[in-house]
């Protein structure tokens, strides 16, 4: 993947290209952003460029051939996994059991979320993790010596979701690297990474990709006119992954206007029996989908809260939710929009920690019958 094919970014591009002309590559590096910046996609181009692709005409033929099929030996990945029925009780999940479900997700491109890795994998109700079987793995894989010469890449993405084993047994590989290695750690969450292991790496910020950079992807790679483009680009402030689920007409995002506007609507009729079935009907999402349902959630509540301040240049919403918001903003206000996200986020971390989700969600639909009324 060459840097061109990078959506924006040209001053973190820039940034890698002078390390690696100026030889100063620290040999851990984690990249960190916002949702939808390119981090996978940014750190999946500097290692193309490490292994001997370029955008201009000292291109390596052999290396270019094996990085279009992400199929380059000295290239190796490590993502979170679950745990399939069909792995036997003592099995501990490795990337490598879903290296064919990888791969296609890589040919589609260099930009996706861990719901689209979830769906890839085939996962209900799990959580996706990095085992410490993993991290043997890692060790064993880069002990080989390099196939072609050059360096070894280690590519670890949400490493965030490490289980502790796994965490103090890379903690060990960051410590002593392997010779000629490369370790590029691609985070949502680095709070979440252990301090020692933050502190062994360089960090490099990406920032959201700007609108004029989404825009024109849009155009250029979608095919979308100039208007739409405009439209879309603000509303995914900087997120190519929202960018591309706005021009998805049945994204997930529908359902969940669908699921918050049932709530609301329930909840200030005081409906408890139809807000029983709601709960009941959320229980079945399995529990990734439940946090980014509540995620959004939170989303909508702002923004119905700045709504009321009729300053469109603070909203950052679809036509449908604002048409839905023309009404509803009111009841989010001053009284209650603390309470509303705190019982938000309160779920939100619940469902994290494996709650019974039924409960959960019923607490939401009770507690925001009292929220609602709040003037």
């Amino acid at each position: 993947m060459k840097f061109s094919e990078v959506i924006g970014q040209k001053e973190a591009l820039k940034l890698l290209r002078d390390l690696a002309e100026e030889q100063r590559i620290p040999h851990a590096i984690l990249f960190t952003g916002p949702e939808g910046s390119g981090k996978i996609a940014i750190a999946l181009a500097f290692a193309s460029y490490l292994l001997g692709e370029r955008d201009d005409e000292g291109n390596n033929r052999q290396a270019e051939a094996m990085l279009k099929k992400w199929e380059h030996p000295d290239l190796h990945f490590t993502y979170p996994t679950i745990k399939l029925p069909s792995f036997t009780s003592d099995h501990q999940p490795i990337s490598d059991d879903f290296s064919k479900e990888w791969h296609e997700l890589l040919m589609q491109g260099p930009y996706f979320s861990l719901e689209q890795w979830m769906t890839q994998m085939g996962a209900a109700n799990q959580q996706a993790v990095i085992t410490g079987a993993e991290s043997d793995e890692i060790s064993r894989k880069l002990s080989l010596k390099s196939s072609q010469g050059g360096y070894k890449i280690s590519i670890i993405w949400l490493p965030e979701r490490m289980n502790g084993t796994a965490a103090n047994k890379l903690l060990k590989l960051l410590e002593e690297p392997p010779h000629q290695t490369i370790f590029m750690l691609v985070s949502e969450h680095p709070d979440q990474l252990l301090e020692t292991i933050r502190s062994r790496t360089q960090r490099f910020e990406i920032k959201k990709i700007d609108n004029e950079a989404l825009e024109n992807a849009l155009v250029e790679r979608r095919g979308i006119d100039g208007d739409s483009a405009h439209r879309i680009a603000r509303f995914a402030n900087g997120n190519w992954n929202k960018a591309l689920e706005e021009l998805d007409a049945g994204n997930e995002n529908n359902q969940f206007l669908d699921m918050f506007i049932m709530l609301m609507r329930l909840s200030y009729m005081r409906n408890i029996h139809d807000l029983k079935k709601w709960s009941e009907a959320v229980t079945s999402f399995g529990r990734e989908k439940q946090k980014r349902m509540l995620e959004y959630f939170l989303r909508l509540v702002r923004e119905n809260f700045m709504y009321n301040f009729q300053k469109p240049e603070l909203i950052y919403m679809t036509q449908n939710e604002e048409n839905f918001s023309k009404n509803f903003a009111r009841f989010i206000n001053e009284a209650n929009i603390i309470d509303i996200s705190n019982l938000l986020n309160k779920a939100l971390r619940d469902i994290g920690q494996n709650a019974n989700a039924k409960i959960v969600f019923f607490d939401i639909a009770l507690n925001m019958i009292v929220l609602l009324i709040r003037k």
